[in-house]
């Protein structure tokens, strides 16, 4: 879909914009909001008044706000930004500022809220702008590029600061036409979310199916007319009549243990650790490795060095219970959360990396997951899963199987990924063309019936 430009255009006087539509206002953005409004308007409110409580973590990169938590204004009064119904709160400490944290503050408790003092709050000026148009603005790529370029702070304490926000300029369109670009962005980025949302849902069941298949295969085999037996074991159930249950301990030579403590990273180093990041269901990507010099990995590798068809583990974190073999490399070493596993001569160590991979394993840690915000499980506990063990042939036969089906799944996900990553850049590509006045959406008609539709007959809040 293209849509056409404005009719005429002036230079802007600012040289990341350049021109404008001529009908529209050059302005800083504080000539149209006030930037952290007092508190002063809420201080005769009783201390026992609840109003809305807003961590970090309740501000979406999409906009979406979470308000299940309230709290008492006098608990709150005092160390917290403040905010009220309309107003716009985006996040100023790095990384959820480049993530486009933000939301416009409405159904709050009272119409009140107090968040995390790293929120920069915008309220808009009466017929000046509005809630959702600022927004827009706020959350456009060429506001977050400018940001970003303008942060003070060292590492992950850098922060936009207030006066970037304050003088940030660019042209504003007049009240009613940001009306109009406001339908029209509303329409068209909820058309895009919905595809990208349907893609999203297709690849969460493109993994739940490979992770059946991969299940199915290290417990039942590839014969689905085998006479079964029952293994003993709860998570394992019925396995083939012929196949043995182990222990992990038992299947493996060595079983070594990370050491117990942070690496010191270095940009040029010649080495790789693999940390819980880097792996996922059989998968490792050395692009995101982070890299050691010689000192640091002999430090972590006194254990042991990791070979070719050495499985590793991560034990705790996000990606507890991910297994991958190592590459035919000695450059790599064991990060922190991760463990080693080196299989016997009886064992492939591809049918055993499948087989922890497997929801079947998976499940024997999940039991004695400990820690909310950081599970992980013991290593007593993984030394002694049970693992169901083939003939040496089948092992090799599941392999091969599970490689290629793998493969092919991951081939889907990957499509689906690239097809998410375009619609995203889809989406910033034309808020920041509207709002920038690239193109001239007056002529632009909703559905009937549609909320953008209903949303240009009436005056926008």
């Amino acid at each position: 879909m293209s849509f056409p430009k404005y009719p005429e255009y002036k230079d802007s006087g600012v040289e990341w914009l350049g021109e404008v539509p001529a009908h529209w206002e050059v302005k800083r953005l504080r000539y149209v909001a006030e930037l952290n409004p007092s508190k002063s308007e809420v201080r005769s409110l009783p201390a026992e008044s609840s109003v809305s409580f807003i961590p970090m973590e309740a501000v979406g990169e999409d906009g979406a706000l979470s308000l299940d938590q309230m709290r008492p204004i006098g608990e709150v009064l005092a160390g917290y930004t403040y905010v009220r119904e309309g107003d716009v709160s985006i996040a100023k400490i790095t990384p959820c500022f480049e993530n486009g944290k933000g939301a416009v503050m409405r159904g709050l408790e009272n119409r009140v809220g107090f968040g995390t003092t790293e929120l920069i709050v915008m309220r808009p000026k009466a017929r000046l702008t509005t809630s959702n148009y600022l927004y827009r603005v706020v959350s456009s790529e060429p506001f977050r590029v400018l940001g970003e370029s303008s942060m003070y702070g060292a590492g992950g304490q850098k922060r936009v600061p207030d006066d970037f926000v304050r003088n940030f300029t660019i042209a504003w369109p007049p009240y009613q036409e940001q009306a109009v670009i406001q339908a029209f962005l509303d329409h068209e980025t909820a058309r895009i979310d919905a595809l990208v949302e349907e893609q999203q849902r297709l690849i969460v069941l493109l993994k739940e199916k490979r992770q059946a298949v991969i299940s199915h295969a290290v417990t039942k085999g590839l014969d689905p007319d085998v006479p079964m037996k029952d293994s003993g074991v709860e998570w394992l159930g019925k396995v083939p009549a012929h196949w043995e249950v182990s222990r992990l301990k038992h299947v493996t030579d060595r079983i070594i243990d990370c050491p117990h403590e942070t690496p010191v990273y270095d940009l040029d180093g010649d080495f790789l650790v693999i940390r819980t990041a880097d792996l996922e269901y059989g998968v490792l990507d050395p692009q995101l490795m982070y890299r050691l010099d010689e000192g640091q990995y002999k430090s972590r590798t006194r254990r042991s060095t990791l070979g070719c068809g050495d499985i590793v583990y991560g034990r705790e974190g996000e990606r507890w219970g991910h297994a991958a073999l190592v590459p035919e490399n000695d450059k790599y070493c064991l990060g922190q959360r991760m463990m080693q596993f080196i299989p016997s001569h009886d064992m492939c160590p591809e049918f055993l990396m499948w087989q922890l991979n497997s929801d079947n394993v998976y499940r024997q840690g999940d039991v004695d997951v400990v820690g909310a915000t950081s599970p992980h499980v013991n290593v007593s506990t993984i030394k002694n899963y049970f693992i169901s063990v083939p003939l040496k042939k089948e092992q090799l036969a599941i392999s091969k199987f599970l490689n290629e089906e793998s493969s092919a799944f991951d081939k889907l996900v990957h499509s689906a990924n690239s097809i998410v990553a375009l619609l995203k850049e889809r989406r910033s590509a034309l808020i920041s063309a509207a709002v920038t006045g690239k193109i001239d959406v007056r002529g632009w008609q909703p559905p009937s019936g549609s909320p953008a539709h209903k949303t240009t007959q009436t005056e926008m809040v």
